[in-house]
């Protein structure tokens, strides 16, 4: 007979529920050990980016992601604070404030639970969030329309694969009505597959460097 685990739980944990979704543990795992070994390669495959096709890459995305948004006017637009090489959207995001959009940024409270989004206009004070990540220092939140999320990488159906918190996964499921979620990233981020879990959310549109939009609404 085999033994029990500390605190009863069977050796495979298939029947326990990762938010609100059961869970195989073999295949989970094996799932983030493929996904931990690809965020570490597309990492470093980003920080070798040099700065000039950086910026080139960006204003190609930029333009990319504005015919994507459509129309700014009254919308709240999501968007990010760049971290860990990803692209620089921040004169984007001033664009878009000019053009009477409602810009929000994301902002982790609490380590485990749903992001919320928290205005943000070019010059607002800003403080430190989790990670050290700047946030707005007001706490006048909003929920978006349009949620612009970085791609560590994304596969052939428009899954992202992200920094490994869960965080927009956890929080996209949770708005209503669903806004429109495009994913930015630069071209070298595409992989055939991140073997999508039933809690991973698809991206509608993917915006890439090279040009490329990919639409699967």
């Amino acid at each position: 007979m085999s033994e029990p685990t500390p605190g009863g739980e069977d050796p495979c944990f298939s029947h326990t529920l990762v938010d609100g979704h059961p869970v195989d543990c073999e295949t989970a795992r094996d799932v983030a050990r493929f996904r931990r070994a690809e965020r570490q390669r597309l990492y470093a495959m980003r920080k070798a980016i040099p700065v000039a096709s950086r910026r080139s890459s960006t204003q190609i995305l930029s333009a990319g992601l504005r015919q994507a948004v459509g129309n700014f006017a009254g919308r709240n637009v999501a968007v990010y604070w760049p971290i860990r090489g990803e692209p620089d959207l921040r004169q984007w995001m001033a664009d878009a404030h000019e053009m009477e959009a409602r810009i929000l940024l994301p902002v982790v409270e609490a380590k485990g639970r749903p992001l919320v989004f928290r205005r943000w206009q070019p010059g607002c004070r800003m403080t430190r969030g989790i990670w050290n990540i700047p946030v707005p220092k007001s706490t006048e939140a909003d929920v978006p329309d349009v949620v612009v999320a970085p791609l560590v990488g994304v596969d052939r159906a428009c899954y992202r694969l992200g920094n490994g918190g869960g965080y927009y996964d956890r929080t996209l499921v949770r708005i209503e009505p669903q806004p429109l979620i495009i994913g930015v990233g630069f071209a070298a981020c595409t992989i055939e597959t991140i073997f999508p879990m039933p809690w991973d959310v698809p991206m509608d549109v993917v915006v890439l460097d090279d040009a490329s939009v990919h639409d699967r609404r």
